[in-house]
């Protein structure tokens, strides 16, 4: 019998890298929402894969960034920083031909970490010259010790068989630690919170405020539905009547959106009822963040 492989493994990057969009093709599904907005992820998420007797707990966090001038942007930065503790491997996502003052802010961090490190440098497929990468690839090689370097694309899938494969030869020898069909850590009610979370961005794009965030305020089962309530907080009345829309159409075109993806991911009919709600000054009141989810759970 070939010897089980289990452990931790970090995505890391700077913000927007597509370190969501690398989770969910790994695991082949969607439990972490994307948008091309920074700060799409905002809660360390664990994704759970096991295939073939092995086990790989992805870590999926916020960007790693330099602002700490909001408690919301502290918050952040605890989150991301904390997957670099406690795990096995780590896969830093870096962008093909770009290298930003947060990619240096990363590499600093990781320096003298006896951790193994693999550099997925992503976005090779929107690479039109492939002569512009070899040179590229050759010069973050020599910023690093890394295990290896790959070329993948995320969104499209390209090269993540191979690197799968070497991280499951760099975990440790284990049993698995969580059951079998288990994909991630997180609760249902977080999820849907998610989900109406990502509708707004997509919806809302450049005019959405960063300032905002969902609260599942009922979850319950009747009469073979699924009842949900949840309330969208904004800082300010104006960004109320944003995420409202003129006559209602904004949040009617998200709660329609997100409930067809609910519906699927609790495979089960949902009545879903969204609220927008004014909580002055919440993005930057540690005691704020706390009551409305975003705690340190690890």
């Amino acid at each position: 019998m070939n010897e089980q492989h289990c452990g931790y493994v970090s995505i890391i990057g700077r913000p927007n890298v597509g370190k969501s969009t690398l989770l969910n093709h790994l695991l082949g599904q969607k439990i972490s929402i994307t948008s091309r907005k920074p700060q799409t992820t905002r809660h360390r998420l664990l994704g759970i894969k096991t295939e073939n007797g092995n086990q790989i707990i992805y870590v999926d966090t916020p960007g790693l960034h330099q602002d700490k001038h909001t408690a919301m942007n502290r918050y952040l930065n605890r989150a991301a920083s904390s997957s670099l503790v406690g795990v096995d491997v780590i896969v830093w996502l870096v962008e093909a031909l770009r290298w930003w003052d947060e990619d240096e802010h990363i590499l600093k961090m990781l320096q003298g970490s006896n951790i193994p490190i693999i550099l997925a440098v992503n976005k090779v497929d929107k690479v039109k010259n492939v002569n512009e990468l070899l040179p590229y690839l050759k010069e973050v090689t020599a910023k690093h010790a890394f295990e290896t370097v790959f070329p993948i694309s995320a969104a499209k899938g390209d090269n993540l068989i191979e690197l799968e494969q070497k991280v499951t030869q760099l975990l440790p020898i284990s049993p698995p630690f969580f059951p079998e069909d288990q994909i991630t850590d997180r609760s249902e009610r977080f999820l849907v919170a998610e989900i109406v979370r990502e509708k707004l961005l997509r919806r809302l794009g450049a005019e959405l405020p960063y300032r905002i965030t969902v609260e599942i305020e009922h979850f319950a089962e009747e009469d073979n539905i699924i009842h949900i309530s949840a309330v969208i907080w904004v800082e300010r009345n104006g960004q109320k009547a944003i995420v409202i829309g003129h006559k209602g159409k904004n949040l009617k075109e998200v709660g329609q959106s997100a409930r067809l993806d609910i519906e699927k991911m609790l495979d089960n009919k949902v009545f879903l009822q969204l609220w927008v709600k004014v909580k002055q000054g919440w993005y930057d009141d540690e005691r704020a963040l706390r009551q409305l989810g975003y705690k340190e759970e690890y």
